[in-house]
């Protein structure tokens, strides 16, 4: 085996560091969240000079608008990242909750424990609140952290580095579990790390994501598309479909939750698309409609069989009509992401079944899409959204950082004693406290 790179002894470096975060105290851990809320908000001017360069670079490089809006970290962003990290400090430790506790036999106890996955590399594009949500998320769960941004936000995410690094020096805490990585060839450096890397999670485009899955062995966590749906049932009130869409697709276009196809039921098409139309031009949305919504609304583009595939973190909304709530559920499983998709009506009945029967890590019914976040869950933070099924579902906080692990208690047992028959086992439930209460006090 040949020397270690820069990149893979800072790995290493933070596996080994990573392992001194679970042992601090929920205490200490909550502090350094505290305090780095307090230097973000203190050296917000920095932060916001290191933005506005980057910004400046990027339009003159003619970086897409969906991604400028991502980049752009202005002061009511700094404060929403200061109020994350102040929400994160107050949530329950994540890190040793008894998950199950059996009794195999006398003396013979069985814990299953929350513990930390071990070094997440995060691998992002353009969006530098990424970079604070996701130390403040690792730092809580104990988990060490390889970041990764783009190129774009090189100034921003330094400078939030440096006051990330400033924090822990001024609270004496350790530094070297979280490394900030800039170049291109790092990501694949990074790829090729599953000797020290536990998860990547990337965010970004779909081509991006993509790229991350297609090129590691490393377990990738996260979603390559958000193609969002919202259904308008047969009963869905106006007033409340008009604000529902208008919501979800123009409170901020530019990220996965954001509504990008609009399906209404046949029989309140005449009564709502008008109604839906006025209020989305009027905030500038260009609208795509199947043949039959341009029978109603004549003048629109024409949607093709892309735009129902389509992600635009963009103004555009493509609009169809379905005959039935069955036709709007096959449309979603056909077409969706299994992100987040939400149907608005007053019937219970067809609520239930909706949510019932689409296959998505969010089904929403008579809200807005944007709420498919952690901040607003109450999760502190989000590092992303996963839309598979395996380990964490749907936006992904405190619980999608940690795994867990079987502890084993005895007294001398051998397994030979159950084998002969001289012993059986018991298998009986035991209260969670009794980990606490035995072991550690």
């Amino acid at each position: 085996m040949g020397a270690m790179s820069p990149l893979e002894s800072a790995a290493q470096q933070a596996r080994q560091e990573g392992l001194q975060l679970r042992q601090l105290s929920i205490d200490t851990r909550n502090r350094f969240l505290e305090h780095l809320a307090h230097n973000l908000s203190q050296h917000h001017e920095q932060i916001l000079q290191a933005n506005k360069q980057d910004l400046e670079q990027a339009k003159s490089e003619k970086l897409s608008a969906p991604l400028l809006k991502r980049l752009d970290y202005s002061a009511q962003k700094i404060s929403e990242s200061v109020q994350g990290l102040m929400a994160l400090s107050r949530l329950p430790d994540p890190l040793g909750k008894v998950l199950e506790a059996r009794l195999l036999d006398d003396g013979l106890e069985l814990f299953k424990i929350s513990v930390p996955i071990g070094v997440i590399a995060l691998i992002f594009e353009s969006r530098p609140d990424a970079l604070i949500q996701m130390a403040g998320l690792c730092w809580k769960s104990g988990n060490a952290v390889i970041l990764k941004g783009g190129r774009e936000a090189i100034r921003t995410n330094r400078a939030l580095f440096a006051v990330i690094q400033q924090t822990l020096a001024e609270l004496a805490l350790p530094q070297h579990w979280i490394v900030l990585t800039e170049t291109r060839d790092e990501v694949n450096q990074i790829l090729k790390l599953e000797r020290w890397i536990d998860l990547i999670i990337p965010r970004g485009s779909n081509e991006f994501v993509r790229y991350i899955m297609d090129n590691t062995r490393i377990p990738v966590l996260g979603h390559a598309d958000g193609i969002v749906h919202l259904y308008l049932h047969d009963d869905a009130p106006t007033q409340m479909a008009v604000d529902l869409v208008v919501d979800s697709k123009t409170q901020y276009v530019a990220v996965c939750n954001a509504l990008e196809t609009l399906l209404v039921h046949q029989d309140s098409a005449i009564r709502l698309l008008p109604e839906l139309a006025r209020a989305l031009q009027a905030k500038q949305v260009r609208l795509k409609g199947c043949e039959r919504t341009r029978a109603i609304l004549p003048g629109l583009e024409e949607a093709s069989e892309d735009d129902w595939n389509t992600e635009y973190l963009d103004s555009i909304l493509s609009i169809k009509i379905v005959d039935d709530l069955q036709k709007a559920i096959d449309h979603i499983n056909t077409h969706g992401s299994h992100h987040t998709d939400g149907i608005v009506t007053l019937d219970v009945h067809a609520a239930k079944t909706f949510m019932d029967l689409v296959d998505s890590a969010d089904v929403f019914w008579n809200a807005s899409t944007r709420f498919s976040d952690g901040y607003r869950y109450g999760l502190g933070a989000e590092v992303g959204i996963a839309t598979g099924k395996l380990h964490a579902r749907g936006p992904m906080g405190l619980e999608g950082l940690v795994t867990s692990q079987w502890r084993l208690f005895g007294h001398g047992h051998l397994v030979g004693d159950y084998s002969s028959g001289s012993k059986t086992f018991k298998h009986t439930d035991l209260g969670q406290q009794d980990y606490f209460k035995k072991w550690i006090t």
